[in-house]
Parts: C-alpha cells; sequence; structure tokens
C-alpha cells in the first residue's frame, strides 16, 4: 500500500482557479466571447521613430478613431455586423462584432502633430517622430590629451547600452 502526503494548500488553490473561471464567466470576460477583444501591436524603436503596427482585421479606415499624445496612443473602432438575408441563416458564427479600445504607452515622448499614418489590408501603421531630446545620441569624448575638460563630439553610431564610447 503506498502512502500519499495530503497537501490542502493545492486543494485551496485548485478550489480558487475554480472560483475564478466561474466569475470571469458570469463577467463575460472570457476571450472567447469577443468582449474583451483587442487588436495585437508591434512596437519598433528606430534612431529617429518609434513605428507602431496594429493588426486591425475586417475593420475600414472610418471606423477607427486614432488619438495622439506625446506619451501614448489610443485606439479605437468598432466591428460592425454586415446584416445578410439568407434563407437559411447562421449555424454558428465566430466573428467578433462591437467595440474595441486599447491604449498603448509610449516608452519616450513623440512629436504628436507629426505623426504619419497608413491603412493597408488590416494594418495600421503609426510613424511618430521622437522629440529631439529622446533621440538617441552618442558623445564621443576626446581623452588623448592630459587636459580634465572634454571636448564631446557628437556622431551618429547608435548608443551601446547608454555608455558614452571612449579612446
Amino acid at each position: 500500500m503506498a502512502v500519499i502526503r495530503w497537501q490542502p494548500f493545492s486543494e485551496i488553490e485548485t478550489l480558487r482557479r475554480q472560483m475564478d473561471q466561474m466569475f470571469d464567466e458570469i463577467a463575460g470576460s472570457d476571450r472567447q466571447s469577443g468582449k474583451t477583444w483587442q487588436p495585437a501591436i508591434e512596437l519598433q524603436d528606430t534612431e529617429d521613430n518609434l513605428i507602431l503596427r496594429a493588426e486591425i482585421p475586417g475593420v475600414e479606415g472610418k471606423d477607427l478613431d486614432v488619438r495622439v499624445t506625446r506619451e501614448a496612443i489610443a485606439i479605437q473602432g468598432e466591428h460592425r455586423f454586415e446584416k445578410k438575408t439568407d434563407e437559411k441563416g447562421f449555424f454558428r458564427s465566430e466573428f467578433r462584432y462591437g467595440s474595441f479600445q486599447r491604449v498603448i504607452p509610449l516608452p519616450v515622448p513623440i512629436q504628436n502633430d507629426q505623426v504619419k499614418a497608413d491603412f493597408n489590408n488590416g494594418i495600421l501603421t503609426l510613424t511618430l517622430p521622437k522629440v529631439a531630446e529622446a533621440k538617441r545620441t552618442v558623445v564621443k569624448l576626446n581623452l588623448g590629451n592630459n587636459t580634465t575638460t572634454a571636448t564631446p563630439e557628437l556622431t551618429s553610431q547608435p548608443e551601446a547600452e547608454g555608455a558614452a564610447a571612449t579612446n
């Protein structure tokens, strides 16, 4: 006969997960229901710009509301239901309909009055120019002479982990 150790905390954890799942279903926050859908994003940091790409399939540009501040991007939109008359109707539909919203905080301030937007094939691409203070600049210090003051030279080399290059 095998001896099995009783672990009361694992049973409590199982009960907690079951209760959380039940409340999520009651509240309607199940991912499959489409009520909490948000567009997937990609945020790329280049030398002069941030490039934000959002995947928003099935939505037309007129149904999107994009607001840009220096610190964040807000994307709102709506999946509209296309009413088609059919004699037999639907057996099953997994399409999402309704409103969605997503706010994306930005890692650096941007020039929100110079943003360029492109919406093509369900992909929203925003080119967000950084403010001058946020652009990566590398200062090269000239330490060749034995003076205590260094003359900085601006170069266009990418910054290496925030440290200045020295000779």
